[in-house]
């Protein structure tokens, strides 16, 4: 198969049935985001926010966008821009995994880092500073229509196309709420048997609190959520309710909410890997650990679809593989003792 350029490959994700995690009788299957060609679902976000902003002028050509971004946006941003030929600079919290910034910077952006206690709000709020300042064009993730608009277009009609029987449940998790309100709201048209639930962090339950998110006047936030406290899933949930997530809850596209905690998420990231060699960050392991709950009360036969964000190698100096050894374990170098060649020196005494 040929590509024009590698923005082609965004999307066609595949949705692969879980066999040894999944309840008797549950047809559970995820949907492998890490497929991408930069390894998550905000790859679709990225091209279709920039190229909304093509077809519609407010990005000019040579013309440097800027977001702000837990990462994986910026990631997909990253290679759509260098695909493209903008200049590209992303504003980052801090607190969010190096690697990420790694990743962004090899790609040829630059990355703006923030005060961790600032949180999203913060490096949102300077990526609006940059902007207004320099002329710079803002994509807007967290309120740019183009968002759900292009899983509306893409995300969902896969999943359509592949389960043409109809899903019982379809499970997600959110960031920008762009994938939810998208294929939700296609799934409400061609599949309105299908269930949808909505996971979200434990400790940081701002859906379940019911409780409304301050705004600006261009629906951006304004502030932190009264809700919101630290947790693990990075990318899952920011420090606020995204205009487009709540356009999804005002438009009663959830039918469930589960709050998930950190460790479950670690946990099940951690089973997918090793049961189903399926290899995801840790909101994947979040959304999975609902998905499982979903499955224990569905009915026999029923078929749900978990979406799984991305991969896990953008947590590798996260908590998920703080217990990951560099060095041979004391059962690895049982077996390497257990012949005499190649041996490792002893490491000196400390």
């Amino acid at each position: 198969m040929k590509f024009d350029s590698i923005l082609g490959t965004v999307g066609n994700t595949p949705a692969v049935k879980i066999n040894k995690l999944a309840p008797k009788g549950i047809n559970l299957y995820v949907k492998v985001e890490a497929f991408n060609p930069m390894s998550s679902v905000k790859d679709r976000l990225a091209l279709g926010v920039i190229e909304a902003a093509e077809q519609d002028g407010s990005l000019k050509p040579g013309q440097t966008v800027v977001e702000a971004t837990s990462g994986n946006t910026g990631i997909g941003l990253a290679m759509v821009c260098a695909a493209k030929g903008y200049p590209l600079v992303v504003t980052m919290s801090e607190s969010f995994s190096v690697e990420r910034r790694k990743l962004m910077r090899f790609l040829g952006a630059k990355v703006v880092i923030t005060p961790a206690p600032l949180g999203a709000s913060g490096m949102v709020d300077k990526a609006r500073e940059l902007a207004a300042a320099n002329g710079w064009f803002m994509t807007r993730q967290f309120e740019n229509d183009a968002n759900p608009a292009y899983h509306a277009r893409t995300t969902a009609q896969e999943i359509v196309r592949d389960f043409p029987e109809g899903l019982d449940y379809w499970v997600t998790g959110f960031g920008t709420g762009g994938t939810l309100k998208g294929v939700a709201g296609v799934l409400r048209e061609k599949s309105p048997k299908t269930k949808i639930v909505v996971a979200e962090p434990e400790t940081a339950p701002m859906l379940t609190s019911h409780e409304p998110q301050s705004r600006r006047d261009d629906g951006s936030p304004a502030g932190r959520h009264a809700a919101w406290k630290p947790h693990p899933f990075q990318g899952w949930s920011p420090d606020f309710i995204p205009k487009i997530l709540g356009d999804a809850v005002d438009a009663k596209l959830i039918d469930e909410i589960l709050l998930i905690p950190g460790p479950d998420g670690l946990k099940m990231s951690q089973q997918l890997a090793q049961k189903e060699g399926i290899f995801v960050g840790i909101s994947s392991g979040g959304t999975f650990a609902a998905a499982l709950r979903v499955a224990e009360k569905a009915a026999p036969g029923s078929t749900i679809l978990c979406m799984l964000p991305d991969t896990g190698e953008r947590y590798l100096s996260t908590p998920l593989f703080a217990d990951v050894p560099a060095d041979m374990t004391e059962d690895e170098l049982k077996i390497s003792l257990s012949t005499p060649g190649q041996q490792l020196p002893p490491k000196p005494a400390a």
